[in-house]
């Protein structure tokens, strides 16, 4: 993985994250999919929300979140 500067003004900056999987333009809506905060939403949401990546933690994504 790496990251590229495209652009920058002040403290703000834009640029590229490389991945196997391809290019992410940011600054880019990554929602965390930890404790279940995007389990409840398909996959195709959150292409339509925007979302190009998902940051998640498999144990978050796997545990039983039920009192």
């Amino acid at each position: 993985m790496r990251f590229s500067v495209i652009a920058s003004d002040g403290g703000s900056r834009a640029g590229i994250i490389e991945t196997e999987r391809g290019l992410v333009l940011t600054p880019q809506f990554m929602p965390v999919g930890t404790l279940g905060t995007v389990k409840a939403v398909s996959p195709e949401e959150l292409r339509r929300m925007g979302a190009e990546v998902v940051l998640c933690n498999t144990y978050h994504l796997c545990r039983d979140t039920r009192p």
